[in-house]
């Protein structure tokens, strides 16, 4: 073969892998965009609702909160 059509050849598959990976990369870069985007968006819009034992325990907090801060005003109760 001539060595011109062989280093064509070369440079042209070259060429094109290096095409086809960048476009592959930017593929694989916007799918993971994506991904992220509906995992953050996901997490933000359905929150846990917390359940009988984590309101009382919150409840008890807020009544141990107020007592405290009335007695450091002063406040007998």
């Amino acid at each position: 073969m001539n060595l011109t059509l062989t280093l064509a050849l070369a440079i042209t598959t070259l060429a094109a892998v290096t095409i086809l990976a960048v476009t592959a990369l930017a593929g694989w870069r916007g799918w993971l965009s994506l991904q992220q985007q509906r995992l953050g968006d996901h997490a933000m819009t359905q929150q846990p609702t917390p359940n009988a034992g984590t309101r009382i325990e919150i409840a008890d907090l807020k009544e141990r909160i107020r007592k405290l801060e009335a007695i450091a005003a002063g406040v007998e109760l």
